[in-house]
Parts: C-alpha cells; sequence; structure tokens
C-alpha cells in the first residue's frame, strides 16, 4: 500500500510485539493441528473508521483491504475495526475456502476473545472435527438477463468466460418484460475467480448488471490418470466419494484419436475399454 520496497516499509501498529506473537503463535498451532482443510466464514471487517499512525482511515484500513482481495467480506452494523491485517493475512494464507461450516463431528472447540466491547460478542469461535467422507466446497454463480445479443455473441462471451476460468457456463430462454423473448446466462466460478469473470461479462455481454450467489456444493474426490493402449494415450477422469466411484473417458483424447485413425468414437471407446478391462 505505500509504494515502497519492501526494506524500506516501517509498520507501525503491525510492528509491536504482540503481532508477532500472534503470527508464530497461530503458524504453530496451525502445524500442530495439521488439518486438512480450514473453513472460514466470510470475514465481518467492521464499519466506521480507525485512528492508526497515518491518522483516521475508513474501515477496512487500506492493507486489510488489499490483504482481502478475493476474499468475500461484509460490513455492518457495527462501528469498529473486526479485521487486522495480520488477521487478513492469516486467514488468506492458512483457509482452504470461504463459506458455511460443514458437516462434521466436532472434537474441539476453542474461543479467543477480544478486549473491546462491542453490541455483539467480540470473538472467534474455531470448531475441529472430522467430516469424514463429506467434501463440500463453496462456488459462485453469476447471472444476467440478455434480450439484444445475437446468438454468436453469446457464444462468443461463453468462450471467453471458459477460457477465463469459469467451472460452467450456460444459457437458458427466459421471458422478459414487454413480452420480449430473452437469455438467462449462468455462470459457475470459484469465488477466487468471481470478480474477473463479472468483468468480462461486463465487457462481452450487454447487461448493466450481474447477480452474484454465493453456494456450497458437494462434490467427489477426482484424479485424472494416464493409460497406455493399443488405441493410443488417453486420460481417465475418476471420481469417488459418498460410497460411490465413477470413471470416464476424456472426451478430448478420444476424438482426437479418432480423427487420427478417421474411425467412429465408439471404434476408439471399445478398443480402450477391452485394452483396460
Amino acid at each position: 500500500m505505500h509504494g515502497m520496497p519492501m526494506d524500506a516499509i516501517h509498520f507501525h501498529e503491525v510492528g509491536t510485539m504482540d503481532a508477532v506473537a500472534d503470527v508464530i503463535a497461530v503458524c504453530f498451532l496451525m502445524h500442530e493441528i495439521g488439518a486438512e482443510q480450514v473453513v472460514s466464514s466470510p470475514v465481518h471487517v467492521g464499519s466506521g473508521y480507525v485512528k492508526c499512525m497515518h491518522g483516521i482511515l475508513p474501515v477496512p484500513a487500506p492493507a486489510t483491504a488489499l490483504i482481502l482481495e478475493g476474499i468475500p467480506t461484509y460490513g455492518g452494523a457495527i462501528e469498529g475495526e473486526l479485521c487486522t491485517p495480520t488477521g487478513a493475512a492469516l486467514l488468506k494464507h492458512f483457509v482452504t475456502r470461504f463459506g458455511d461450516r460443514p458437516g462434521m463431528v466436532t472434537t474441539a472447540i476453542g474461543y479467543g476473545m477480544g478486549k473491546k466491547d462491542f453490541p455483539r460478542a467480540n470473538c472467534v469461535r474455531a470448531f475441529l472435527g472430522d467430516t469424514g467422507e463429506r467434501h463440500e466446497e463453496m462456488i459462485v454463480k453469476l447471472e444476467c438477463n440478455l434480450d439484444d445479443m445475437s446468438g454468436e455473441a453469446v457464444g462468443f462471451a461463453m468462450e471467453q468466460l471458459f477460457k477465463a476460468g469459469a467451472r460452467d457456463v450456460y444459457w437458458q430462454h427466459i421471458g422478459m418484460k414487454k413480452n420480449r423473448p430473452g437469455i438467462l446466462l449462468s455462470v459457475i466460478a470459484m469465488p477466487e475467480d468471481a470478480d474477473h469473470l463479472v468483468e468480462l461479462i461486463f465487457r462481452h455481454t450487454t447487461t448493466l448488471g450481474v447477480r452474484r450467489e454465493n453456494l456450497s456444493r458437494y462434490v467427489l474426490e477426482r484424479e485424472v490418470k494416464t493409460a497406455e493402449t493399443d488405441a493410443g494415450t488417453v486420460r481417465i477422469k475418476t471420481a469417488s466419494g459418498y460410497g460411490t466411484s465413477k470413471a470416464k473417458l476424456e472426451y478430448e483424447d478420444i476424438a482426437r484419436l479418432a480423427r487420427e485413425r478417421n474411425v467412429s468414437l465408439e471404434t476408439v471407446i471399445d478398443e480402450i475399454r477391452k485394452a483396460l478391462a
């Protein structure tokens, strides 16, 4: 935030010994726990203003706001700084995903109490537990309604969104105001990709607004394997969990082999399945 090289920066409040102790203690604790995943709720940053060495600054402070880029945050009626740069940095480093607390069997609960008094309890609460086979992740759904774009333009926008990391892009026919036929464009993305994808939606479509919905989804554990067969090299996508397992040949590999040999997809699939049997 200072626009200075790291060795020329003087940290003010962050440079105090309690901040150093916070960082070291949290790092040591996370090392001892060895959690496979860390889930946090969206970060409540507070509201109003905070007095610091640079004077009176808005909440969140500039350094905190910069660190929290790409992380879901919210303000509220509570006046005060609820998230410091130190806390923001620890969250950004350790948290696997931000969203609702997953289903879990709790084995321990910890509380960290703050010294300031607010209308609500000034504390951080942490749960340690086992989620078993459950595997959830937070996703974002971005949507907009379109009634003045050609099919070619919508198709081009979808291509750009996929290239930029969208997990899925699809559209549906809808009826809009003034009895106009329209398109509902939906984009599924990871939270860290949402802001960039919103920029692309505005750039490549005629919409004036994009709706955002934070969701969590159950997912199977996935893995991509490579197999050498008489038909050629092919990738196999496998997934397991929740009492089931699945395997699917990668379409692009099958299509490439079919084109190279001038045969049908079914012929390549049959040869690969026999080779793997």
